[in-house]
């Protein structure tokens, strides 16, 4: 390795570190660019409907019309400020970045050891690593002993695993470089020299971050829906006012005139508060999500979640406890059980096959064995100020340690009064650790602990002296092993008081203690979630770095299926896109998946039309993370490359969040559908009074100001409560919508059109009756915006619910917002009828009282008509 690096076994001089580091550059990652302020904020207009509605604020303006243009200038900067200032509230909540490699290496340079500056690491250079290090820089191992390495963060792997300079195949996965270690890792264990070989971009992690660059992000389903329906909008909106434009010059008006015409129909037509309500609606279901432990990054992710068809997990942290625990005992003669699976907790007990529990001297093998699984062991468990069970040291002897305290041993006495004299530190060359003891009457002992093989190699007897079947204990480890339990055999030596020193030639002639399997459990409310999931329409694919073996029985276990399918990351990697396209709704498990597999599991499930959400942990999750619809991070144990890729935070790392994130996201849906499915037969009816006093030749029966008045403070006032409304029944009893699926049916716009008919009628009544009875035009024209008022009022009790009768008990209390905002309208045309100072901006006077009356029938209709339209075609 060094002659290919042209490096001397004393490393590199100074002088030819400088060189290369010219020629290399510094060992940093570019960092990625934060989207400035006047991005986000121009971000918020790039929207043809408000542009439109900047178009009209233009045309106000030229024709002397200041107040109409101020007033939809206003309209168009609210909408804007409402967005910019949620989504700053969430970049500020991610804000805090930390790097993922060292600050610092320890390097051979001219024969000595010398600390530099991680960025000015070069191929070549010899870095000296020891446990805490975090690995600056890829390197080949030359050197090593007992070298253990936490890739998690870039494999997936859930445990340390073992390095040594042993060669591995060239084309072997990346989770199974054992003779290297990688940028962004941490050695936990052992001493290792290793030859740098690449740097900065060139490392696995700046290739993995040359992926996040390159990756698409993807737009919601909302927001393309709401492209399409804002250019429907806008489109038919344009066209209908530059026609009456047109249709009032050929009639006669004034220019001035007929473009005031354009400008009440461009307002008619736009629903000015949509956008606003629309991003308040989003950011209503960011804080139901934030109190179901989900931080949401991007507002539209809210609503994306709900459209999830595929939910590609992680396993260790996300469907597991990210602890390992010991569930299995298998001594000679005997077989127990454990229970208990809290995280490092040792509250549990150990049961034997009778379901008793046992006690400390009811079986001696037993307790030798937990005596031995605490005394070979570098492990501690404290407990924190909280009361938390914290481990310090390796996840397996953790798991030994909690067994020992769960059948009631002290660990700490136990260890003082059989101290540790000498020891054999794990290595994985020969995959066992050993301890030598003494303390007590009898003399010494060694302590065996490793892989069953190893081992039971070493074992010649049981407890009882008779001869040790060593066949049937391979068995018995295949089988636990199967069955997805890591497996460690425990063995020991009785040897003289005399003995003071361990080498490898005394662990011979050992007695077999027993096996231990141990898991990382199943959180216990994932299968409920998962079930939950299927109960939605939505697949759970489990996607791990674990082995095969493991995260079947994981998946089986939380019921991802009954018989999971699983397969390789390297079998994705060899199948052509149509053969993955072909297989992919029949596979439950990937383990093993690099990041270029990840992203082509999503283009996969895209392709068939699925909505993908990717939760990941690791910087190799980071490129898919981005290109999937919804990517979610884990907050706790994810890497802040992943934190950043993603679109929502799971706070707790528990996929029970990711499925109250589903639901919320339906909610979210269902209330934008109430939302745009309210609002739009008010600007029907608007367009149709326009349009109705064209063809007449009549006066406008309402000023463009009075419809902007409508549209934005009745939208505000009674829109709004519409994002506060509870679950459908069936909102995870459904399906999930398809990708493309149109915000509102056919159905739905019937409906619309016919409501926006009845509130035209009800505004030319208000506004005949007035002027029959003589009044002004003043007074005609405000009857005729509180009889649109009060129809957007019953229409808002009607489109409460997508299904079911329009008033019922559950309807009428079921969200107290909406009788807030109808009382904040009700004062609001209060303020609009009588408040003089107001009247004279708006155009309005005073109404009568037997106006009363009259809108009471409003109100009465407005109900009765969507009643009846229902009943005879339901919505779905």
């Amino acid at each position: 390795v060094l002659r290919r690096l042209d490096t001397p076994p004393t490393g590199l001089s100074e002088d030819e570190a400088e060189a290369r580091l010219a020629r290399t550059g510094p060992n940093v990652l570019p960092d990625e660019r934060p989207r400035p302020a006047w991005r986000r904020l121009l971000d918020q207009v790039n929207n043809l409907l408000v542009q439109v509605l900047v178009v009209a604020a233009v045309l106000a303006f030229w024709l002397g019309e200041v107040v109409d243009g101020v007033v939809i200038l206003c309209v168009v900067a609210l909408n804007a400020l409402i967005g910019f200032l949620q989504e700053g509230r969430a970049e500020r909540a991610l804000a805090a970045i930390r790097s993922m490699v060292a600050k610092e290496a320890v390097v051979l340079r001219d024969g000595r050891r010398r600390r530099v500056p991680h960025t000015e690491l070069v191929p070549g250079d010899i870095v000296v690593l020891e446990a805490g290090d975090a690995v600056p820089a890829d390197a080949r191992i030359i050197w090593s002993r007992a070298l253990r390495a936490d890739e998690s963060s870039l494999t997936g792997e859930s445990v340390p695993v073992d390095k040594t300079p042993a060669s591995v195949a060239p084309d072997a996965p990346l989770a199974e470089r054992s003779s290297m270690v990688f940028a962004g890792t941490t050695i936990v264990a052992g001493q290792a020299r290793a030859a740098v070989v690449a740097t900065a971009e060139s490392t696995e992690l700046g290739r993995i971050g040359a992926l996040v660059q390159t990756a698409e992000g993807l737009r919601s389903p909302l927001l393309e829906r709401m492209d399409a329906f804002a250019r429907v909008v806008a489109v038919a909106v344009t066209g209908i006012a530059v026609m009456a434009g047109a249709l009032g010059l050929a009639r006669g008006f004034e220019a001035g005139e007929s473009l005031m015409i354009a400008v009440a129909l461009a307002v008619s037509g736009i629903p000015e508060g949509l956008p606003a309500v629309i991003t308040i609606t989003l950011a209503v279901g960011v804080r139901r999500m934030a109190r179901r432990h989900v931080l949401v990054r991007r507002l539209p992710a809210v609503e994306t979640l709900g459209a999830v068809s595929v939910i590609c997990t992680d396993k260790t942290g996300t469907l597991t406890i990210n602890a390992m625990t010991a569930t299995a005992i298998a001594v000679p003669g005997a077989r127990y059980r454990v229970t208990g699976t809290g995280i490092y907790d040792p509250a549990g007990s150990i049961l034997a096959p009778d379901g008793t529990e046992v006690t400390p001297g009811r079986d001696e093998v037993l307790d030798t064995l937990l005596a031995a699984g605490a005394l070979c062991n570098d492990a501690e468990i404290r407990q924190d100020a909280e009361g938390e069970w914290q481990l310090v040291g390796d996840p397996l002897d953790g798991a030994l340690l909690i067994l020992a305290m769960k059948a009631g041993l002290d660990v700490a006495d136990l260890r003082r009064r059989i101290p540790r004299d000498d020891e054999i530190p794990f290595d994985p060359s020969h995959r066992l650790m050993a301890t030598l003891h003494h303390g007590h009457e009898d003399g010494g002992m060694i302590v065996i602990k490793g892989a069953p093989e190893t081992v039971l190699a070493l074992t010649t007897k049981g407890p009882d002296g008779a001869p040790l079947e060593i066949a049937a204990w391979e068995t018995l480890a295949a089988e636990m092993a199967a069955a997805g339990q890591r497996v460690i055999a425990l063995a020991h030596i009785p040897v003289a008081e005399t003995c003071r020193q361990l080498t490898f030639d005394m662990l011979r002639d050992a007695t077999l203690l027993g096996l231990v399997g141990m898991v990382d459990p199943p959180r216990p409310e994932v299968p409920g979630a998962v079930a939950e999931c299927h109960a939605a329409g939505v697949r759970v694919v489990m996607i791990t770095g674990d082995h095969l073996v493991t995260a079947r029985a994981i998946a089986r276990e939380v019921g991802i299926a009954e018989e999971p399918v699983a397969v390789a990351g390297a079998t994705i990697a060899a199948m052509p896109d149509d053969e993955l396209d072909r297989r992919i709704d029949r596979i439950d498990v990937i383990a093993r998946a690099t990041p270029e597999d990840k992203q082509r599991i999503v283009r996969s499930i895209r392709r068939k039309g699925g909505v993908v959400a990717m939760t990941g942990d690791g910087v190799n999750d980071a490129p898919a993370l981005r290109m999937a619809d919804v990517g979610i991070a884990m907050g706790k144990r994810g890497t802040e490359a992943a934190r950043r890729a993603a679109h929502v935070v799971l706070a707790d790392d528990n996929f029970v969040s990711i499925t109250a994130g589903v639901r919320e996201g339906r909610i979210v849906w269902d209330n934008i559908r109430k939302v745009i499915a309210w609002t739009l037969p008010t600007n029907t009816g608007e367009i149709l009074l326009v349009l109705g006093a064209l063809a007449w030749g009549a006066l406008l029966p309402v000023t463009p100001l009075q419809i902007l008045w409508i549209n934005l403070v009745t939208a505000i006032a009674m829109g709004l409560p519409l994002a506060f409304e509870p679950a459908e029944p069936d909102v995870m009893a459904r399906p999930p919508r398809r990708r493309h699926a149109r915000l509102l049916s056919w159905r739905d716009g019937a409906e619309s059109l016919l409501i926006g008919a009845v509130i035209a009628g009800a505004a030319v009544a208000a506004l005949l009756d007035a002027t029959a009875e003589g009044r002004s035009l003043e007074s005609a024209r405000t009857l005729a915006v509180n009889a649109i008022v009060t129809a957007e009022l019953a229409y808002l009790l009607a489109v409460r619910r997508f299904s079911g009768p329009i008033l019922s008990p559950d309807i009428l209390r079921g969200n107290p917002a909406v009788w807030i905002g109808a009382a904040v309208m009700a004062c609001a045309q209060l303020a609009f009828t009588f408040f003089a100072p107001l009247g004279r901006v708006m155009g309005s006077s005073p109404g009568r009282p037997g106006d009363l009356w009259f809108l009471g029938a409003v109100l009465l209709t407005v109900l009765v008509v969507a009643r009846l339209f229902r009943a005879l075609r339901p919505l779905q």
